[in-house]
């Protein structure tokens, strides 16, 4: 059985039908709920930065006001900033905060730098611009939060029930942990866990879980859940 841990707002609906077109047993387990804040980005800065496409989606239903270069991190998100008919500039070749301030440091000294994204996104972006000489303000356009419910992925691996594991954030490796422990079993999922093929997307999150005890198998080099999935799933077969 593999576990996925998207959000329960579409996503994990739709990855867990994806995962099952590939011929595998799937366990959805919500590790992440988005809580908008209502706030949109600032449209004075000289360069804007939007990180994941729920980013996006809540920038535009808050009516935000694109101006300046519009940078993206990753392929998905600058998609969805197309789709709602925003223009996408910058999109750095590594998608990941240090990518983007690779991307961007030549460029920002004594400029605006707006950062539109959640209350976890990684200070690496942030420091690493203002080191580079931007002014940088940060816009806080969602949160995200354990759901209550979350933990049914962390029993199994607990019960060796798991083949596979595809985690998409660090938050979500730490959530699974989290949601183990607040059941008294975060030895018994680790240990399973480990047991199985775990996927990750990018080195970020390749980095939290291995630093948490987590044994990483898959790091597909294209960020895409779609990618990672198929990944995962092979991996598994063949375990």
């Amino acid at each position: 059985m593999i576990a996925v841990f998207r959000p329960d707002d579409g996503r994990l609906a739709d990855a867990v039908e994806f995962i099952e077109s590939l011929g595998a047993d799937v366990l959805g387990d919500a590790m992440l709920e988005v809580r908008p804040t209502g706030n949109a980005p600032r449209d004075d800065g000289d360069f804007t930065i939007l990180t994941s496409k729920t980013g996006v989606e809540l920038a535009a239903d808050a009516g935000w006001n694109a101006q300046g270069t519009i940078c993206a991190v990753g392929d998905g998100t600058a998609s969805r900033l197309r789709e709602f008919e925003y223009p996408v500039h910058r999109i750095p070749a590594e998608f990941s905060s240090t990518g983007l301030v690779e991307e961007l440091a030549a460029d920002v000294d004594g400029a605006r730098v707006e950062v539109a994204r959640s209350d976890h996104g990684s200070p690496v972006l942030t420091d690493g611009l203002e080191a580079a000489g931007a002014y940088v303000h940060e816009t806080i356009l969602y949160e995200l939060v354990r759901p209550a419910n979350a933990g049914k992925s962390a029993e199994a691996a607990a019960e060796g029930d798991l083949s596979g594991a595809i985690f998409t954030s660090s938050l979500m490796v730490q959530n699974f942990l989290d949601a183990a422990e607040a059941r008294g079993i975060r030895s018994e999922a680790l240990a399973g866990l480990n047991d199985a093929v775990v996927g990750v997307i990018g080195e970020p999150t390749k980095s939290t879980a291995e630093g948490l005890g987590i044994e990483v198998d898959v790091v597909p080099e294209k960020a895409d859940f779609e990618t990672l999935a198929r990944a995962v799933v092979t991996a598994s077969n063949a375990n």
